[in-house]
C-alpha cells in the first residue's frame, strides 16, 4: 500500500516510516521540518515539505498521491507547555487534524492511523489502564488528542471511516540510525542521558510527594521500534477487508518505572554520575500511567521485543554516543 506519514521526520514518525518501507509499502513523508529532521527521513521515502495547517498544500498532496491511508504524527507534544499556551495545542493537534480528516473524506482515502496518547486517561482509576477506562485528561495536550478521538468516533459512525487510534505511553529508545533529538528536549530519558553526557548539570524530579513507592511519577516506557511495529500491524489490519473498522489500543509494556528508577538505571547503563534536584510538581502530571496492552496483543498479535528498561536506555545511549550532536553537523 501507499501511505502518507504526517510528521514523518520526527522521532516516532521516522521510525514508523522505516518500518513501513521494510514492510514493502510506499511512503510519502509530510513534514514542515520545524521539529523533525531531514536526516531522519529514510532515503526511500518521498518528502513533501509542508505545514499540517497549510490546507492548500495538504489538499494537493492528498489529491495527487493516490494514498491507501494516512498515519498521523504531526502534533505538538509538550504536556507542560500545553498548560501555558493551550490554544497552540487545540489549533495544531485538534483543528488541523479536522482539516486533514475532511480532506481524507473528500479524496476517499480509506484508512487512518492516529498517534494518540495515554494522557487521555488523566489520573487513572486503576492500574494497569484498559482502553475502556474513563477518559478525563489533566492537561490541554491530552484534551486536544481526546477531541480528535471523539471526532473520529463520529466520522466512523456517520461516514464509515476506518481508523485505529493508538494510545501509547512513554516512547523511548533508539534504532541504530534513528533516535530522539528534540529542541528543546522534554522527555525524561534523553534529558537524563544529556546529564550523563555532561550536556546539562542535573535532572529535575518534578514532584516528590506523589502516592508512589518513592514519591516520584511512575511511567510505562515502550521502545520506539515496538511502537513502530504496532503501527505497521494496525495499518495492514485496516487493509484486509472492506468492513468499516474502529480500533483503539493501548501501547505499553504493562510495567511502570519511577523517575528515580529511570535515573538510577541510566547511571548504571552509562557508568556516569547523574545529579538530580527535587522540584515542585508540574501542572497536569498524573502520578502513575501504566498500560494494559492485552487487547492489541490478542487482536493483532503485537508483542514488544524490548521490555527491559535497561535495554531501552542502552539503545538510546548507544545512539547518542554515535550522534553526539543529534541530526546536526558534527
Amino acid at each position: 500500500m501507499k501511505a502518507l506519514v504526517t510528521g514523518g521526520a520526527g522521532y516516532i514518525g521516522s521510525v514508523v516510516t522505516q518500518a513501513l518501507l521494510e514492510g514493502g509499502h510506499k511512503v510519502v513523508v509530510y513534514d514542515d521540518l520545524s521539529k523533525g529532521h531531514r536526516g531522519a527521513i529514510a532515503p526511500d521515502a518521498e518528502l513533501v515539505v509542508g505545514d499540517i495547517g497549510d490546507r492548500a498544500t495538504l489538499d494537493s498532496t492528498l489529491r495527487d498521491g493516490r494514498f491507501d491511508g494516512v498515519l498521523h504524527f504531526a502534533a505538538s507534544i509538550e504536556a507542560g507547555e500545553s498548560m501555558v499556551v493551550p490554544e497552540k495545542f487545540f489549533r495544531n493537534n485538534t483543528a488541523n487534524t479536522l482539516s486533514l480528516l475532511e480532506l481524507m473524506l473528500e479524496h476517499r482515502i480509506p484508512r487512518f492511523v492516529f498517534s494518540s496518547t495515554a494522557a487521555l486517561y488523566g489520573d487513572p482509576e486503576r492500574t494497569p489502564i484498559e482502553e475502556s477506562d474513563t477518559l478525563h485528561p489533566t492537561n490541554a495536550y491530552g484534551e486536544s488528542k481526546l477531541l480528535v478521538e471523539r471526532m473520529l468516533e463520529w466520522f466512523h459512525r456517520i461516514h464509515g471511516f476506518r481508523y485505529v487510534s493508538l494510545r501509547y505511553f512513554n516512547a523511548a529508545g533508539a534504532t541504530d540510525r534513528l533516535g530522539e533529538d528534540h529542541h528543546p528536549e522534554s522527555h525524561l530519558i534523553p534529558i537524563v542521558l544529556d546529564a550523563a553526557a555532561g550536556k546539562r548539570g542535573s535532572v529535575s524530579i518534578y514532584g516528590t510527594d506523589y502516592p508512589t513507592p518513592d514519591g516520584s511519577c511512575v511511567r510505562d516506557y515502550i521502545h520506539v521500534s515496538d511502537l513502530a511495529a504496532a503501527h505497521l500491524l494496525a495499518f495492514e489490519r485496516l487493509g484486509k477487508d472492506e468492513l468499516p473498522e474502529r480500533l483503539i489500543y493501548n501501547l505499553g509494556n504493562s510495567r511502570g518505572f519511577s523517575v528515580r528508577e529511570v535515573i538510577a538505571t541510566a547511571a548504571k547503563v552509562t557508568g556516569k554520575e547523574i545529579r538530580f534536584q527535587e522540584s515542585p510538581r508540574r501542572a497536569g502530571d498524573p502520578a502513575t500511567l501504566v498500560a494494559s496492552s492485552q487487547k492489541i496483543r490478542q487482536e493483532l498479535g503485537w508483542q514488544p521485543k524490548h521490555a527491559d528498561l535497561g535495554a531501552i536506555i542502552e539503545s538510546a545511549w548507544r545512539w547518542r554516543r554515535a550522534h553526539p550532536n543529534g541530526y546536526g553537523k558534527a
